[in-house]
């Protein structure tokens, strides 16, 4: 990864996190046990700090930043979509922000609720645990069914597991020129996307 210190804050990443080698991490940043940081995320601690809980994952161009002596708090499983920006805000426990969702400061997202994706949630925003959250500016739609939540907690189980498998066995290598017979694919674990039918 591109990791710089700043002002004597070096990023702080457990060893059995995971963090693309394309993403950059800067000064006050902290990523917990079992985390994901995916391809050209930015994590910028230059002014206020940034916290991934255990199990988090911030996925492909993501940003996170805040104000001076702000904290950008992702808790434990949060699921953070491809291209959200966070700053300065609190994503609670098992949330999901959906992609290219941004979540502005101070604002809290409950425990278990879904950003929809391409909200925009206003500065001091708040809402409930379980909470579905869409619109620009957001609004709170309604409450979310426990089986809603379990499809999501699901989706951030495989995350956990890509962080472990790319620490194990993603390298750095050279493309082939053509495609080879019968070619392999990627172990089919059973995800399916939200209301694509039986799994």
């Amino acid at each position: 990864m591109t990791c710089y210190s700043l002002d004597g804050l070096t990023p702080v990443v457990d060893p059995t996190a995971y963090v693309h080698p394309s993403a950059v991490l800067i000064g006050d940043v902290i990523i917990g046990p079992g985390c994901y940081v995916g391809p050209l995320a930015s994590l910028r601690g230059d002014f206020g700090r940034i916290i991934l809980e255990e199990g988090a994952n911030i996925q492909d161009t993501c940003v996170m930043h805040g104000f001076p002596d702000s904290d950008t708090v992702v808790e434990r499983n949060g699921h953070i979509g491809h291209g959200a920006v966070l700053h300065g805000c609190r994503i609670g426990a098992d949330v999901l922000v959906g992609m290219n969702a941004v979540v502005m400061d101070g604002a809290r997202i409950g425990a278990r609720s879904f950003v929809s994706a391409a909200a925009f949630v206003k500065a001091g925003f708040s809402c409930p645990e379980q909470s579905l959250v869409m619109g620009a500016p957001a609004v709170i739609k309604r409450s979310l069914s426990d089986e809603e939540v379990a499809w999501k907690l699901a989706g951030t189980r495989e995350y956990q597991i890509l962080a472990q498998r790319c620490l194990q066995n993603m390298v750095a290598c050279e493309p082939l020129a053509e495609v080879e017979a019968r070619r392999p694919r990627i172990a089919d674990r059973g995800l399916r996307p939200k209301g694509s039918g039986p799994q």
